[in-house]
C-alpha cells in the first residue's frame, strides 16, 4: 500500500487543469492508499481532546479506498468532467524539482528515501491495523478539489 495525502493533489491542481495530469513516484497499478487532511485533523483533534490518552504510539491513518493512482485519475476524471491521467515522475526528476525549488540535499535524499520505502510496501503493515477515516477519494473529489478547480480559470474553460 502507497500513501499519498489528498493535499499532494491539490496542490498539482495547476498540471491537473492545465495538462490534465497528476504526477507522483510510484507506479500506476499499485494501490496507494490515500487521506484526505479533514481526517487527518478529525483523528489529531479526536487525540488532543481525549482525556484519557497518554503516552505515544504510532496512529496510522487511511482513507476507506485502495485506488491505483491510475484508478484516482479515473475519479477525478468523472467528478470534473475532463480527461486527467496519471504521469510517474521518476525519483531523479523528482529530486531535480525539488532542487530547482531551493531544497537543501539532506531533504531531497530524506524525502527520495521515503518515496522509495513507500514503493518497498512500507505502510502495508500500517494499512492492515488501522481503522479507515471516513472521507472517501470521490467524496474528497467532490467536496474539495471540483470547488477549487471549478475557482480557477484554467479548470473553466
Amino acid at each position: 500500500m502507497r500513501r499519498a495525502s489528498a493535499r499532494n493533489l491539490l496542490g498539482q491542481l495547476d498540471a491537473i487543469c492545465g495538462q490534465g495530469a497528476f504526477s507522483l513516484t510510484c507506479a500506476g497499478d499499485l494501490p496507494l492508499a490515500s487521506v484526505a487532511t479533514r481526517d487527518i485533523a478529525g483523528t489529531a483533534a479526536g487525540l488532543l481532546t481525549d482525556l484519557s490518552w497518554t503516552g505515544q504510539e504510532s496512529l496510522p491513518v487511511f482513507g476507506p479506498d485502495r485506488l491505483t493512482p491510475d484508478g484516482m485519475a479515473e475519479v477525478i476524471s468523472q467528478e470534473l468532467g475532463r480527461a486527467v491521467t496519471y504521469r510517474r515522475t521518476s525519483m531523479d526528476d523528482y529530486a531535480w524539482l525539488l532542487r530547482s525549488r531551493g531544497a537543501a540535499d539532506q531533504a531531497i535524499k530524506d524525502v527520495t528515501e521515503a518515496f522509495a520505502a513507500q514503493d518497498l510496501g512500507i505502510y502495508d503493515a500500517d494499512w492492515a491495523t488501522a481503522e479507515p477515516t471516513s472521507t472517501d477519494f470521490r467524496t474528497w473529489c467532490r467536496e474539495v478539489l471540483k470547488p477549487a478547480a471549478a475557482a480557477r480559470a484554467s479548470c473553466r474553460e
